[in-house]
């Protein structure tokens, strides 16, 4: 199955929390409190998947819920550096429709 890593970094005003590997059900709890309590601690969050090579129903379900939690505490989320499968996979399951997509973490406003 998959693995993941990450690390959390300061851009601006945006938290980047940027993910590398596979984001699978093998992996997605523990992304998913890592993410949930790095967004408790900021005002906004990025997530940066360009080392991301594969992303499943279970890493969809952690953005979707992310984007709710955020929007429910007033804080900004967003989704960058997706490419590639990611991308796709995110696009196919209408995330770019729900939640604010860049092409990288440079393009942050």
């Amino acid at each position: 199955m998959g693995e993941i890593k990450h690390d959390i970094k300061q851009q601006g005003a945006w938290t980047v929390f940027g993910l590398e590997g596979q984001l699978d059900r093998t992996t997605a709890g523990e992304v998913g409190e890592k993410l949930s309590e790095t967004l408790k601690d900021s005002s906004k969050l990025a997530v940066e998947c360009s080392g991301l090579d594969y992303i499943s129903s279970a890493g969809i379900r952690i953005f979707l819920r992310l984007a709710k939690q955020a929007k429910a505490e007033g804080k900004g989320f967003c989704i960058c550096g997706a490419a590639g499968f990611v991308k796709e996979v995110l696009e196919d399951a209408n995330l770019d429709v729900l939640v604010e997509m860049y092409p990288s973490a440079e393009s942050l406003s």
